[in-house]
């Protein structure tokens, strides 16, 4: 039976590579992100791969509720949604200094990119769930326990609401669980942080143990298993993926 499967931020970076490694399966794939270009050219590229690719793409500021709201509505016109990766986010507050106001707006928009991204969609989209069987993914990272200023602090919160809507959910058959990379420097997140600092990439490499950095398509097949039928009695985990850079926690 076809998934409906559904990936915020899914046209670039780790979101596409999500959506590369799961339309395997062939499912009805949905792509949401802010750029329409960048979705369109991201479901060319799918269709490419595979001629009898089901892929629509929304373009949609997924930190307005009204636009969120709108999708929403629209998707509530398909099939449920058996899979939501909320992949969508970004590191828009670095190295914010100044005035108290410049720093204010730094964590303001790091709360509302990585935090309202994920909550909004996925609780506008709550009862459009499968029942039982859907899976919800989120998209952390390794800053949420490594302390990382507003970036961090942002991820910490995702891991938090991961945490409530997976015991909320889980009677109904629905997990929630969270894919919390380290360092994955193929990505839009690090491509100009590393034109412009070649050398950040030795300077992150050289503490993982495993003596690389990451990629996409590693972090895909952490959310590809998440996202699989057979992963209905996980949830309420932070899977971490990020090379032993830091050790699992009980």
């Amino acid at each position: 039976m076809t998934r409906r499967i559904l990936i915020t931020g899914g046209g670039t970076g780790i979101g596409l590579a999500v959506a590369r490694t799961l339309l395997a399966e062939r499912p009805a794939l949905v792509l949401v992100g802010r750029r329409e270009q960048v979705l369109g050219d991201a479901a060319d590229e799918l269709r490419r791969s595979d001629p009898q690719a089901d892929v629509t793409t929304y373009s949609c500021d997924l930190t307005d509720p009204a636009a969120v709201e709108g999708l929403a509505a629209t998707l509530r016109q398909g099939p449920t949604i058996d899979v939501l990766v909320a992949n969508a986010g970004g590191n828009y507050g670095v190295g914010a200094t100044g005035s108290l106001a410049d720093i204010a707006e730094a964590w303001r928009a790091d709360f509302d990119g990585n935090v309202l991204s994920t909550v909004l969609l996925a609780h506008a989209l709550t009862d459009h769930l499968t029942r039982p069987g859907a899976r919800i993914v989120a998209m952390s990272s390794i800053a949420a326990l490594r302390g990382s200023g507003s970036y961090g602090a942002a991820k910490a919160a995702v891991n938090a609401w991961v945490l409530d809507r997976a015991t909320r959910l889980a009677p109904e058959g629905i997990t929630v669980n969270a894919v919390a990379p380290g360092f994955v420097p193929d990505t839009q997140f690090w491509e100009q942080r590393i034109a412009d600092d070649p050398t950040i990439v030795d300077d992150r490499v050289r503490p993982i143990p495993a003596g690389r950095p990451g990629t996409p398509e590693e972090v895909a097949a952490a959310v590809a298993y998440l996202a699989s039928p057979d992963a209905g009695w996980t949830t309420g985990q932070i899977l971490q993926v990020n090379g032993g850079t830091l050790l699992g926690r009980g």
